[in-house]
């Protein structure tokens, strides 16, 4: 079965297909990188490569270039909310103004069709934000409500129902099919313009977990419940499937993108050959860019392959802007939302997309170009200790400390960077405790991508709180380290069962990223 570019857009919103990893088969073109202009490397870079990457066993004193996170790309850690919003340590001056006028764009307020401010027009007609920022506010991560009253503006519920044996994609194989519900969509939109009654309203309830910890500490989770309450269009589909997303924190992503796919792939074991409990298994997606499978990298499922791709589902879905990847005014409307579908919308003018190609490559660029902040206290003796503790407990077996970046012909600020994301990019089933029970791509509804951590110490400097974990129910540290189970879950137990001061450097150590 083949399908319009907009049709493949539209399925892969709510799944990707997936090349089968078990045994000995073989990816389809997942070492394919037509996104980037990439330059190759000698006999001696990859002899250096090897080295500054490899696994230390000195826990006296940092590594070399610990504290660049992201290499020559890195800021300076600033003290104040702007520490995620600074352009790349190595950018250019032509390459800052990019950046600033794609500031300008990600902030950008837009408003209803028809408008006087035809460039600023388009919005909705049922959306998430008015803006990037919004829900990415100071870059930073979003957070669920904490009040009835309070707004869940940077947070939001996928949607979308098991789809059959033709619901695919000729062009890939052995994927998880979903559809769209039929009446909402793949995520649901909380907000609605003058005449459009938003989608539902997202209701959350805690309950609320003792766990006992060595020496005598306590520590208490809270487990979420989710409904789509107050619903605008009628009932869900009898078999809908719903995923809370918090927004996530914005810098280091093209450097993430300049990963090469050949370092995150080498690191898939899916049938655990090392026999150390940990399986990852990489998300082959489908790009609309290029009309070809590619390796996913982004989102909290690892769903999408580039930044410019997932900037273009952001626009479409989260504010309702067409643009030229993702097509029709109406955003995510469907087609049994009528009204919605008929509503005057931004297309048609001069911009031929609410947001043209122009647009969108800056916004794209300047998400490409958020910089890292470097790392404070690296040689403070806890946090070398807590550094310790991170690799003799097993965390480095998802959380690969560092890479080597692609060497690149016209991305400089990205290109042969030694960088410490602390990710291996790929899926790791999380256990039931953090199941969502929706598939994305080769994702099954236990599996989540390994998030990267760099910055993470700075989130409440930077967003005002400290919630963790995809839709924010953490809200410290150690709360995320308890959620961890599946193939984490031996090393949450050792974490539980280590004597206090060790538990105590391992969050100062995280701190410090």
């Amino acid at each position: 079965m083949h399908f319009s570019t907009h049709q493949k857009w539209m399925k892969l919103t709510s799944f990707v297909a997936v090349i089968g990893l078990a045994g000995t088969s073989v990816l389809a073109g997942p070492t394919d990188e037509p996104h980037l202009n990439v330059l190759p490397r000698t006999d001696a870079e990859n002899a250096r490569v090897a080295a500054a990457t490899a696994l230390t066993t000195d826990f006296t004193k940092p590594n070399t270039f610990e504290e660049n996170s992201a290499g020559a790309a890195t800021v300076r850690a600033r003290t104040n909310a702007d520490a995620f919003s600074q352009p790349s340590g190595n950018i250019s001056f032509e390459g800052e103004l990019n950046f600033k006028v794609g500031n300008g764009l990600f902030r950008k307020l837009w408003v209803s069709s028809p408008s006087s401010t035809l460039a600023s027009d388009g919005l909705g007609p049922i959306y998430n934000a008015r803006s990037c920022q919004r829900c990415h506010l100071k870059d930073g991560r979003g957070h669920p409500p904490e009040t009835a009253d309070d707004s869940a503006v940077s947070m939001f519920l996928r949607i979308s129902i098991p789809g059959g044996p033709d619901d695919g994609i000729a062009e890939i194989e052995d994927y998880i099919a979903t559809l769209p519900d039929p009446t909402y969509g793949t995520q649901m939109q909380d907000f609605g313009i003058a005449g459009h009654p938003a989608e539902y309203r997202l209701q959350i309830d805690y309950e609320d977990i003792e766990i006992a910890l060595s020496d005598g500490e306590t520590a208490h989770l809270r487990v979420p419940t989710y409904t789509a309450a107050d619903l605008g269009y009628g009932p869900l589909h009898p078999d809908a499937m719903l995923s809370p997303r918090l927004a996530p924190q914005m810098i280091g992503l093209g450097l993430i993108e300049a990963i090469r796919a050949e370092d995150i792939l080498a690191k898939a074991d899916p049938q655990d050959a090392t026999g150390n409990g940990v399986s990852g298994r990489p998300n082959i997606v489908w790009s609309v860019e290029y009309d070809q499978p590619m390796l996913g990298r982004f989102g909290l499922k690892a769903g999408a392959p580039t930044v410019r791709q997932q900037s273009a589902g952001a626009f479409a879905g989260d504010i309702g802007i067409s643009n030229p990847l993702v097509p029709g005014g109406w955003g995510e409307c469907t087609e049994l939302q009528t009204n919605c579908r008929a509503a005057p919308h931004g297309d048609g003018d001069d911009r031929i997309d609410e947001i043209d190609v122009v647009g969108l490559d800056l916004v794209t660029f300047y998400s490409r170009n958020l910089g890292v902040p470097a790392r404070r206290d690296v040689g403070d003796t806890q946090v070398l200790r807590g550094k310790q503790v991170f690799y003799e407990t097993g965390c480095i077996s998802c959380h690969t400390p560092s890479y080597v970046t692609h060497r690149l012909d016209d991305q400089d600020e990205q290109s042969f960077q030694l960088i410490w994301p602390y990710s291996d990019l790929l899926l790791h089933d999380m256990g039931d405790g953090l199941a969502d029970g929706r598939p994305e791509a080769r994702a099954t509804g236990s599996e989540w991508r390994t998030p990267p951590l760099w910055g993470i110490g700075l989130t409440e400097q930077v967003s005002g709180h400290s919630y963790f974990l995809h839709d924010g129910r953490a809200r410290n540290l150690l709360e995320a380290v308890l959620w961890h189970g599946g193939e984490a879950e031996p090393m949450k137990q050792a974490v539980i069962a280590m004597p206090r001061p060790d538990r105590d450097a391992l969050i100062r150590f995280l701190e410090s990223l």
